[in-house]
């Protein structure tokens, strides 16, 4: 009996240290991911003064789902473009992909990952079967030739896959094409503090110094976490969200502009909002809002060192053995709807009056968003709302 519990103790142990190294992996693969995701970010914002929203948690997957079927310096390049390549180890090829296979399935986003490939290239099956299993990724061939067509087969689906939540992905495709990615994300702001619609009512929001637009503002009163960061100069709010994640808003000082905020952005700088996140009564105004964003990633991949899929010497003998294969295109599009649901209908009635009052917290002017799981602090997507009443 003694060598029975005995035996049962050391096997608890050997369980507790195996998932407590299978929680410093994830934690890792977290960390160096939101350097990737801000990075990615700050250089896509960086080009427009509009409204912005990235799937940084798609992008990842795109491009490890790549770097599954690359060598030479063209996978090299891809596990360092996402900061994954340090943690790869001998002996475990499948290490990465089992990772961020784990932290797709546990964050639950609506995606969409697909190859698309001309119709006389043909994929290896291994690598067809590899990504689907790791990243849900599936590899397709389409008629580039006959661009409208490519077009809608490219479109439906991304339609089928979204469950119509994401649509016209592509508005052109180049006929010369060998190969596309295309990379397609939802997210539907659920709530676990819904905020209440018989509230809602038109107030302003100032785009900028010379424009003013009315605006849906959504009202909700209770204890939320709050922050701010002397150093940037920004306000950070935290909205729980269902599946286990968050929404962190970001509403810089008055005297600061947005775009500070962007390029000021890192991981660490993310984790240290986090950190300092305190619960307190707060009253919040947020507009309601819908970003439909289209990305065209292979312009700033090559900025952040990933050229190789694009250029003649790219490697992608893993996909197919067909030579000369390289990417035309990396597109993205997102969907981020924000309104007053959530996932419990008696948080929605909300007692605006408290008393005494809380302080109210009104985002009235430009602001960035940062959707994240909040066990993991993996983060999905990263936006910026310049102006709500445009997509």
């Amino acid at each position: 009996m003694k060598i029975g519990i005995f035996s049962l103790l050391v096997r608890a142990s050997l369980l507790a240290v195996s998932v407590l190294g299978q929680n410093t992996d994830d934690e890792e693969l977290a960390r160096k991911n939101a350097d990737f995701a801000t990075r990615l970010y700050s250089k896509i914002a960086s080009s427009s003064d509009e409204n912005v929203a990235i799937s940084t948690l798609g992008t990842t997957l795109a491009l490890a789902t790549l770097a599954a079927g690359a060598g030479g310096a063209t996978r090299t390049e891809l596990l360092q473009g996402i900061n994954v390549a340090s943690m790869e180890k001998e002996g475990e090829p499948e290490r990465i992909q089992t990772l961020l296979k784990g932290l797709r399935e546990i964050t639950a986003q609506i995606q969409a990952t697909g190859l698309f490939m001309k119709q006389d290239v043909r994929a290896e099956e291994g690598f067809s079967k590899q990504v689907k299993l790791f990243y849900n990724a599936d590899v397709q061939h389409v008629n580039f030739a006959n661009g409208q067509q490519a077009k809608g087969s490219i479109n439906d689906y991304v339609r089928s896959r979204t469950g119509d939540k994401v649509k016209d992905v592509v508005e052109n495709v180049d006929p010369q094409s060998m190969a596309m990615f295309i990379s397609a994300a939802f997210f539907p702001g659920k709530w676990l503090q819904p905020f209440n619609n018989t509230f809602t009512q038109e107030e302003r929001f100032y785009v900028n110094k010379y424009k003013i637009v009315q605006v849906p503002m959504m009202l909700h009163s209770g204890k939320y976490y709050l922050a701010y960061d002397p150093t940037l100069k920004v306000g950070i709010l935290k909205l729980p969200c269902e599946e286990g994640n968050a929404m962190l808003v970001l509403l810089p000082d008055e005297d600061v502009d947005y775009t500070f905020i962007d390029e000021s952005m890192t991981g660490d700088v993310f984790r240290g909002w986090v950190e300092k996140l305190k619960k307190t009564k707060l009253e919040i105004q947020l507009p309601r809002f819908t970003l439909k964003q289209s990305n065209s990633l292979s312009i700033s991949l090559p900025s952040l060192g990933i050229k190789e899929i694009f250029g003649n010497t790219a490697d992608l003998s893993g996909i197919s053995s067909s030579e000369g294969l390289k990417l035309s295109e990396v597109v993205q599009k997102v969907t981020v709807e924000v309104d007053e649901t959530g996932g419990s209908v008696t948080d929605a009635s909300s007692n605006l009056f408290m008393t005494p009052l809380p302080p109210r917290l009104t985002f009235n002017r430009p602001f960035i968003f940062v959707i994240y799981h909040e066990a993991t602090e993996f983060i999905l997507y990263i936006g910026r709302v310049v102006d709500p009443t445009k997509n």
